[in-house]
């Protein structure tokens, strides 16, 4: 009697352990973390809407990066950008998007990081350097 004792007193011990590590992961501590690589101009309003169903599929329990490069970095220039797109971003960037610009476009087409809608970030390596490095932090890649 004694050892079916123990054991149901360890098997409990394992599943409260358990337990506790769903928990801690419904508590937001093993968030996920997701890097979105947009680089076609045509495709800004499906990423950016990508992003905002990420964003409500996971209730907020998201870490989203954004790594813009090449043509598609032209389509954030404040001064030109459309009503709508400024509109989403700005609501992305308030619920914790963390948007990077490639600073190899920037440069090739003369941008800087003032020219571009307020969240912005520059990847100073480069974008494709950036998203290889958030992969080795353990950052999912999607590019849509």
């Amino acid at each position: 009697m004694l050892r079916r004792d123990v054991f149901r007193a360890g098997l409990a011990g394992v599943g409260g352990f358990f337990g506790l590590r769903q928990a801690s992961a419904a508590a937001g501590e093993d968030r996920l973390k997701v890097a979105y690589h947009l680089s076609d101009a045509d495709k800004v309003n499906f990423v950016l809407g990508n992003i905002k169903n990420h964003y409500e599929g996971t209730g907020g329990n998201v870490e989203v990066m954004l790594v813009v490069h090449g043509r598609a970095l032209a389509a954030f220039k404040a001064k030109s950008a459309s009503g709508a797109t400024s509109s989403r971003f700005a609501g992305l960037v308030q619920q914790g998007l963390v948007p990077q610009a490639c600073s190899n476009t920037m440069h090739g087409m003369d941008i800087a990081l003032t020219d571009l809608l307020a969240g912005f970030q520059v990847a100073e390596k480069g974008g494709v350097v950036k998203l290889a490095e958030l992969q080795r932090q353990g950052y999912v890649y999607l590019r849509p």
